[in-house]
């Protein structure tokens, strides 16, 4: 695999396939003061909507040394309502100003009617929800001008009126919008794990040709009120070794493909983080190098 060479495009911007990390305030210094050999780093949209500031400047550096990827948690794609068009604006002007190579949202909803939540809910996968989702999605790609990336949820339980598996669904908004996708390797292992589904089937059924991106993060391991295992997205620790596992299989059918690591509270020291992020390059680099010599062989 060639490091240098080997991008995937999304917009403007360049993001190699490497291992990349969520950018936290916490490591700013550490980054510009020993430029570590990074793939490319990720914020949240919504941290840097202000006008100026630390945050800024910092990611203002940072942005003319390494790729970046933008990551939304607030559009609520999902809503049974319209897009907020103020956020939306934002967006749009923060997308103007660090030309990041991939840009992403969730598919879930986080508004109604003026409340906003702070979680990332879940949408029932109906023909309604289908067409009211690719409907945002056409609003956002429109109005930014470039290609957004679907990211697929952690969910707990099903809703009983859906009719679609959740794979087809988010390959009929793929289909439908034109948006690319971002495989959430942990989210699959949670909604797994939670909804007793196959894992793997779901890689197998999952549409991998549309993928731009991977995230990684950890769990929270408890139990429901049966003693069934009930696993929470809470991206406070390490990568599970299951979803190394399922990372390498997905890596195995999709080849090297951008991967970022998702580490959003209790945020450890730069060296933890940095050695997440070296263990996925380590799996995409092995898979390629085993990708080159079949090709040799054949």
């Amino acid at each position: 695999m060639n490091r240098n060479d080997d991008v995937r495009r999304s917009g403007d911007g360049r993001i190699p396939q490497r291992a990349g990390v969520g950018l936290k305030p916490e490591h700013y210094r550490t980054i510009l003061e020993t430029a570590p050999d990074m793939g490319f780093f990720e914020v949240h949209a919504e941290n840097y909507m202000g006008a100026g500031g630390p945050p800024h400047r910092y990611l203002t550096e940072i942005r003319e040394r390494y790729p970046l990827s933008l990551h939304g948690v607030g559009l609520s794609i999902g809503a049974d309502r319209p897009l907020d068009r103020d956020h939306l604006r934002r967006l749009k002007g923060l997308i103007e100003r660090y030309q990041p190579g991939l840009f992403s949202e969730h598919l879930a909803w986080s508004t109604h009617d003026s409340a906003y939540f702070d979680d990332l809910l879940p949408v029932p996968y109906t023909e309604e929800s289908l067409a009211r989702v690719v409907s945002h999605i056409d609003q956002v790609q429109e109005t930014l001008g470039r290609q957004m990336l679907l990211e697929n949820p952690s969910t707990y339980l099903a809703f009983a009126e859906s009719t679609w598996s959740e794979t087809d669904f988010i390959a009929e908004i793929a289909r439908r919008s034109g948006c690319g996708l971002l495989l959430d390797v942990n989210n699959v292992h949670v909604a797994s794990t939670n909804q007793q589904w196959d894992p793997v089937r779901y890689i197998d059924d999952y549409p991998l040709e549309k993928v731009q991106e991977i995230h990684l993060g950890g769990h929270t391991p408890e139990t429901d009120e049966k003693g069934r295992p009930l696993l929470i997205d809470t991206h406070d620790r390490p990568v599970d070794v299951m979803v190394w596992d399922l990372y390498e299989y997905t890596i195995g059918h999709l080849g090297p493909v951008p991967t970022l690591i998702e580490w959003d509270a209790a945020v450890p020291a730069w060296p933890e983080l940095r050695a997440e992020a070296e263990r996925a390059e380590a799996i995409m680099f092995a898979i390629g190098c085993k990708e080159q010599a079949h090709a040799l062989a054949g």
